[in-house]
């Protein structure tokens, strides 16, 4: 170890956010690096978050984690997408797919041709030159990669799994590297006098843990990044106003899909996510439009299969910390912030808070500017999705529901009223480079709550109508028959990845 190296870590609190962060440090450290965690039995963890989007496959690609295997140990099951029922209008709904819709034409981007396709009298939908998409309404799933389906570029996936069992599977592989688990309540933080770094942690049991770098993955409570160190957390419910939550399992009660549901309910958001074993189902809302009473009725009533417990209720507000590493502490999962689950992104902001961290990873000095470029990345990270949900929720069609009604009137962000008004107009996607959500991300978005552009761009539009028949041609036929090769979702875990 090199002077002025960290030589031991401490994380706090288990869970998924706590048991990703041990496993990833240990395997990019090795033995070089004494990494602990510290959690209590007693206390349980949240657990719901049960949809992924595809960044987890590089995660586990890192830990060398098999797929299949992976899948077994979880009771996964694979996910080509979200389905958005009822956003734009109460009975419609649109998918928001994983992977390229269509394929740019040099400088022409895909949605420009599919444009320019309408304007000519072609009646296909954007959809129809997704892969993923017609996979997910036929029910079907497999690997291809982008070489076994050209022109498209393959099947881009990510997972559904029990959020208890991936903490289990990833203790399992974090143990086995050597990461120390510690058994114990926190009762108390030590802080140094001269520079009010966390000094220590205090048991129940009188055990005193020490570490240079800490690591709060506590939950809602912030133990040491809020509780201890003061850092406050920024209100986001005017914009983002649901503030609880009711969780059950269920059993399957049709076919096991392929994709996540969001189905809008009259106070928020329902969500049913497919897995082994069971279905986890969910109805997000606002307490000020619908009483938790009124809220389980609605989520018993909608769903597919016999409900196998009572509903759990989760409050929760909208936000994120004002800094998410303050001196040597620094904050992952809910102890950082909170997004809805509405677009799976909570699993993901803990990924990319811990490769963040490896790639600014301190020395004991803890460098200030390593410290602040780490919190300017991440905030701009939460603002970008900030403004992705905030759209579903503002460019809905369902009138006459005053939670509706409200986030229709609402003033937004100007920098996603920018976005919404380029697509309006001339059908441009903007985004900045290094967002989490790609070009077709915001489109398919757009498209399906916004309409169509006003206009079709140029490059298209000086397209010559024969070019365009071709290329809408070539990739629709492509769509086809590739579908045709893939079994369905059952199938496919049934022949590969069972779980026991």
């Amino acid at each position: 170890m090199t002077e002025g190296a960290i030589g031991k870590v401490l994380i706090v609190g288990g869970g998924t956010a706590g048991w990703m962060a041990a496993a990833v440090l240990s395997r990019a450290f090795g033995g070089s690096l004494e990494i602990a965690l510290v959690e209590s039995e007693q206390i349980g963890i949240v657990g719901v978050g049960e949809a992924t989007i595809p960044q987890i496959r590089l995660l586990n690609q890192y830990l060398g984690i098999d797929e299949d295997q992976f899948i077994c140990a979880t009771q996964g099951s694979f996910k080509l997408g979200i389905q958005f029922e009822g956003w734009d209008r109460p009975n419609g709904a649109y998918l928001h797919a994983f992977g390229d819709v269509g394929r740019a034409l040099g400088a022409v981007p895909f949605q420009a041709i599919w444009q320019r396709g309408l304007a000519l009298g072609i009646r296909s939908g954007l959809w129809d030159y997704s892969l993923n998409a017609a996979a997910a309404a036929a029910n079907r799933f497999a690997r291809f990669s982008p070489t076994e389906t050209q022109p498209l570029n393959g099947i881009v996936h990510a997972f559904h799994f029990d959020a208890s069992l991936y903490a289990r599977f990833l203790r399992s592989i974090s143990e086995q590297a050597g990461v120390k688990r510690v058994e114990g309540r926190i009762v108390d933080v030590e802080l140094d006098a001269e520079s009010g770094h966390v000094n220590a942690v205090c048991l129940d049991d009188e055990r005193r843990l020490q570490a240079d770098l800490f690591i709060d993955c506590s939950g809602f409570r912030g133990l040491l990044i809020g509780q201890a160190l003061g850092v406050d957390y920024l209100d986001w419910s005017d914009w983002l106003p649901c503030d609880r939550a009711l969780a059950l399992p269920s059993a399957h009660g049709a076919m096991m899909r392929p994709f996540t549901q969001a189905m809008a309910r009259p106070a928020g958001w329902q969500w049913r996510i497919p897995l082994q074993h069971r279905v986890g189902n969910g109805y997000v809302y606002c307490s000020r439009f619908i009483s938790d009473d009124e809220a389980a009725a609605t989520l018993l009533a909608n769903l597919e299969g016999e409900a196998l417990d009572e509903p759990r209720a989760l409050h929760f507000l909208t936000g994120r910390r004002r800094k998410f590493w303050h001196r040597n502490c620094l904050a992952l999962g809910l102890s950082s912030g909170f997004l809805e689950p509405l677009e799976s992104t909570s699993i993901h902001l803990i990924q990319s808070g811990i490769s963040r961290l490896l790639t600014m990873f301190p020395d004991r000095q803890f460098d200030q500017a390593l410290i602040d470029e780490y919190n300017r990345a991440s905030i701009r990270e939460f603002e970008g999705i900030r403004d992705f949900l905030i759209l579903h929720y503002h460019a809905n069609g369902r009138h006459g529901e005053p939670f509706w009604d409200e986030r229709r009137g609402l003033e937004i962000p100007e920098s996603l009223v920018q976005r919404m008004t380029l697509f309006a107009r001339h059908g441009l996607v903007s985004r900045q480079a290094d967002e989490l959500f790609t070009e077709g991300s915001w489109l398919q978005v757009l498209l399906g709550q916004c309409g169509v552009p006003e206009r079709v761009p140029a490059l298209a539009a000086a397209m010559h109508p024969d070019q365009v028949r071709e290329v809408l041609n070539v990739l629709a036929a492509a769509v086809q028959r590739n579908l045709q090769r893939m079994p369905e979702h059952a199938e496919f875990i049934a022949r590969h990845c069972r779980a026991s």
